[in-house]
């Protein structure tokens, strides 16, 4: 039996924040939306004397070949060792014999790039047509990575960035103007950031609400991505009541470790009220109904994105002769 194995390094040379990235992780999505995935409840461990956590995504996608197991984790005090607080690996797994078909020893590259693109998704559909302005509340990678990754689907002309160490908020900004040739500023404030943000995301591990809902404006979207345990909590929960349309990557696994599992235990909002991003995409829901209209996307992280990205990665790396082979 023959196995790809794929480092990160080749990884990074072959996979990226693109317009075909984009569509592969969509399609993922619509697998959702039409409900013929197959993806179980996430499978977690914490490790709270290291301030660590582990995630064990999957899902199969009825007509691909192939479906992903992913282990991810989060240790986040690495940053005192000099060392990313995300890392993990991807194996791909035939989806017709079960055998092992490759490897992909990403360190959790893969895991932040499907992470940025399902941000691009919501707010290409839930965002308006005209937003321009964009804030992130966090300077971390994946701060990083949503900037870049809303360049595939509105024209931006600003940033804002808001983070708890100013200085690193203002090395953030100072790299993404660098990086995405648009003007981009660190803010006193996260509600400094929401008074002008067109588009916001959140994107920190917080387990203390910093975005409120008395900050949110007509037409604004927002993309909260950092909350996937059930400890973390960004977005207070009055600011999904204030939503007027409130969406989920999946509804169940967001009540119970997104956004979505605070304000249920709040009673701010009900399960009825959130619709699946799937199921926008493949036209049973709608998303942003008018200019006025509050948008706000708790995405959680799913296992169809990830088996999506791994099978993305590897057509374009054994297309792009990258890998080596070995047998099992």
């Amino acid at each position: 039996m023959s196995i790809t194995i794929l480092t990160e390094k080749e990884l990074r040379a072959c996979v990226g924040l693109d317009a075909e990235a984009k569509e592969a992780v969509a399609e993922g999505f619509r697998g959702l939306g039409r409900g013929t995935a197959v993806m179980p409840p996430i499978l977690r461990l914490d490790l709270h004397e290291a301030n660590g956590e582990m995630d064990v995504k999957t899902a199969y996608v009825p007509g691909l070949d192939s479906f992903a197991l992913k282990v991810s984790t989060g240790f986040f005090d690495n940053h005192r060792l000099g060392l990313p607080s995300l890392s993990g690996m991807m194996t791909l797994i035939s989806a017709r014999t079960g055998r092992v078909e490759a490897v992909l020893l990403d360190n959790g590259y893969l895991t932040d790039v499907r992470t940025a693109l399902a941000g691009a998704i919501a707010a290409e559909v839930l965002a308006r047509p005209d937003a321009a302005v964009t804030g992130v509340l966090g300077s971390g990678l994946q701060a990083r990575l949503q900037l870049q990754a809303l360049t595939l689907v509105r024209p931006l002309s600003r940033a804002l960035v808001w983070g708890r160490d100013p200085a690193k908020a203002e090395a953030c900004a100072r790299e993404l103007s660098l990086s995405l040739g648009i003007p981009v500023a660190a803010s006193a404030s996260a509600e400094a950031v929401c008074a002008e943000a067109d588009i916001l995301v959140t994107t920190t591990p917080a387990k203390q609400p910093i975005l409120q809902g008395a900050w949110l404006r007509p037409g604004m979207h927002v993309t909260a991505m950092g909350s996937d345990a059930e400890e973390k909590n960004e977005v207070a929960p009055d600011a999904l009541a204030r939503a007027d349309r409130l969406v989920v990557d999946r509804v169940g696994q967001c009540a119970r470790l997104g956004e979505l599992h605070h304000a249920l235990a709040a009673g701010a909002v009900t399960e009825a009220q959130a619709v699946e991003l799937g199921e926008i995409l493949v036209g049973k829901a709608e998303g942003r109904r008018g200019p006025e209209e509050i948008t706000l996307c708790d995405l959680t992280g799913t296992g169809v994105q990830d088996t999506a990205i791994a099978l993305f990665a590897h057509r374009r790396a054994l297309a792009q002769g990258f890998g080596t082979t070995i047998e099992g």
